[in-house]
């Protein structure tokens, strides 16, 4: 067996995962043209007028799938049947490490389901989620409506979660007022965090969080196998977290995972998100009135939402979720906000900042049951 040393892997990486800066020799190489073909194919939305029956079912769950998800696992199974299409879980794609009660799941659920309703309304059906708790399923009615495809529609192919450093300026009251508009939603509270001191202090159980990760093995093995470290990988799965979407370099898959094993730290994590949220205009934290599955897929309707339109605004965001999922540092987290008898749901970072690669999405076919 042949041994690398930390210093040998060092020296055949050029940047360290979630570093700043990434070497010349890393970042000329370019994603296969298969990757980038597969991005096109995926980040569209494809014609909604003039379609009916299997063809528009498609095109809508096709939308529907541009949502995120944790780890882009993209844990959802989409059914249709006579005016509703239906979503739930794909319990062969849930992270026990990182969201052991499914938070994170059923959350993603009322992200794919609030795209679904954007995408509806521009084809000019009313789509109306209700939550079943017996088989965990959101049903999507459709009802015929006036068309109107909104910004948050024109948004859905260009959203993403922009993992990379943002630009530190703030945003105009007006950007904060249509942010807060469209993450209001029945039975969730949005906060909307710009004061610099208050960021601090959600910054301090980000990294309480995050450390707690980071020495636990199985969530370092679990995001491990999630990550997809080269453009090949991506196009093959069509799941997981690109390194380039992250702001570090497409490796060979041997390469990328020994550098994950020696350079992934919790020291060098920290200070990149110390960075991030220090360089963002503000943070959003999402908080369901009660901790169950019917107000975890409101609170990701509320956050799509939101999220939409930032990207209508040119307003870049991505998860820091940390101090949510570990639960130990939850009460500590909710008692910073002010909040009595209630669970964080979502913390989210803001700003401007450049567009990255996005992660690619499977096929419709793979995710209709």
């Amino acid at each position: 067996m042949v041994k690398v040393s930390r210093r040998q892997v060092v020296a055949a990486v050029p940047a360290v995962f979630g570093g700043a800066s990434i070497l010349s020799a890393c970042s000329q190489a370019r994603d296969p043209e298969s990757y980038e073909e597969a991005g096109k194919s995926t980040w569209r939305t494809g014609p909604l007028v003039g379609i009916d029956g299997a063809a528009l079912t498609r095109e809508l769950v096709h939308c529907a799938t541009l949502a995120p998800s944790s780890h882009n696992t993209q844990c959802w199974q989409f059914g249709a049947g006579d005016k509703v299409i239906s979503i739930r879980p794909d319990p062969a794609r849930r992270c026990p490490a990182v969201d052991p009660d499914d938070h994170h799941v059923f959350v993603t659920l009322g992200c794919a389901a609030e795209n679904l309703v954007q995408a509806a309304l521009a084809r000019g059906l009313a789509a109306t989620p209700t939550f079943d708790s017996l088989s965990n399923t959101v049903r999507m009615a459709l009802a015929p409506i006036a068309a109107r495809a909104s910004p948050l529609f024109h948004a859905i192919p260009s959203r993403q979660c922009t993992r990379g450093d943002y630009d530190g300026r703030p945003l105009s009251r007006e950007d904060l007022r249509l942010l807060e508009l469209a993450g209001q939603s029945t039975g969730v509270r949005l906060l909307l965090i710009t004061d610099r001191a208050a960021m601090e202090r959600v910054l301090d159980h980000v990294i309480q969080g995050n450390t707690a990760q980071l020495v636990d093995p199985a969530f370092v093995s679990e995001l491990k196998s999630w990550i997809r470290f080269n453009g090949t990988d991506a196009v093959r799965t069509r799941d997981g977290l690109f390194s380039l979407s992250s702001g570090n370099p497409a490796l060979p898959a041997w390469l990328g995972e020994l550098a994950f094993d020696w350079l992934f730290t919790a020291k060098g994590e920290n200070d990149r998100i110390a960075r991030q949220v220090r360089n963002s205009a503000g943070l959003a934290v999402f908080v369901g009135e009660a901790a169950d599955k019917a107000h975890w897929v409101e609170v990701g309707r509320a956050y799509e939402r939101f999220a939409l339109q930032a990207t209508a605004l040119g307003i870049r965001n991505a998860f820091l979720n940390q101090p949510v999922e570990v639960a130990a540092v939850r009460p500590s987290f909710a008692a910073t906000l002010g909040l009595t008898g209630q669970r964080p749901d979502l913390v989210v970072r803001f700003g401007r900042g450049p567009t990255l690669p996005r992660s690619l999405r499977r096929p419709v076919d793979a995710v209709m049951v």
